[in-house]
């Protein structure tokens, strides 16, 4: 195995039969939902497809692409994505369980919107309050081109009509899974993005996945501490040029 950090955390949070590690804490969990009490809340419609399109549709459909064009999404396309890669399902109300799968359905991943052009949703930054299917308006403003440059200067997150920011509250997953959870996160992450993508594409909008960012930058975006709560992954979201 390579040297280095990553090698070295791939080892160290190695299973093997008789060594698991991890195991709960003695506190109690932390909470499951972040939210913001203070934050003017935007509803949103209920989460509908419209015209249905089949898996392999989507499948076959979806591809990274860079190039938007300046069409804004509407709200029910917005709201169906973010039920789509991380909303709670139907019947799942009780026990909170998503539409993506979790590692002990922890839920570590907290959604952020950059919107830039979102009919009925002025531009600005958003966290999405997933028990009440909701935007919590975080700032409000033009932030397109700040988050390009914290995306190391990917200009389509200023041309997309809006960017999903992914971070994880850590200590959801370590609480009960300690030093592995933080290979447990970054699949969490990929479950969510992948919905996403496949969620876009049956709207026939198209997205992109971005991995290459500035963490502290990306955090500052959306007011995470980079300690406690960190972003690992982004994808920008719109109407194919």
């Amino acid at each position: 195995m390579t040297s280095g950090i990553g090698g070295r955390f791939q080892r160290e949070t190695k299973y093997s039969p008789g060594r698991l590690g991890g195991g709960p804490a003695p506190e109690a969990p932390p909470p499951p939902y972040k939210e913001y009490p203070h934050a003017a809340v935007l509803p949103l419609p209920k989460p509908d497809p419209g015209e249905r399109m089949s898996l392999d549709g989507a499948l076959r459909r979806r591809r990274s692409v860079r190039d938007f064009s300046r069409r804004p999404l509407s709200a029910g396309h917005l709201s169906y994505l973010l039920w789509a890669s991380a909303g709670i399902r139907p019947g799942g109300e009780d026990g909170g369980f998503r539409t993506a799968p979790s590692a002990g359905a922890l839920y570590p991943i907290e959604t952020y919107l950059t919107v830039n052009l979102v009919e009925g949703v002025r531009q600005g930054i958003y966290h999405y309050a997933v028990r009440r299917h909701a935007l919590e308006e975080l700032r409000a403003g033009r932030f397109g081109m700040e988050t390009a440059r914290a995306a190391l200067g990917q200009g389509m997150c200023a041309e997309a009509a809006v960017v999903f920011i992914w971070t994880a509250v850590f200590r959801r997953s370590a609480w009960k899974y300690g030093q592995r959870a933080y290979r447990y996160v970054y699949l969490d992450a990929g479950h969510i993005a992948g919905n996403l993508a496949l969620a876009a594409a049956a709207l026939g909008l198209v997205s992109c996945p971005i991995a290459a960012l500035f963490d502290d930058e990306v955090n500052a975006l959306v007011g995470a501490d980079g300690d406690s709560e960190s972003v690992l992954y982004m994808s920008a979201v719109g109407w194919p040029r």
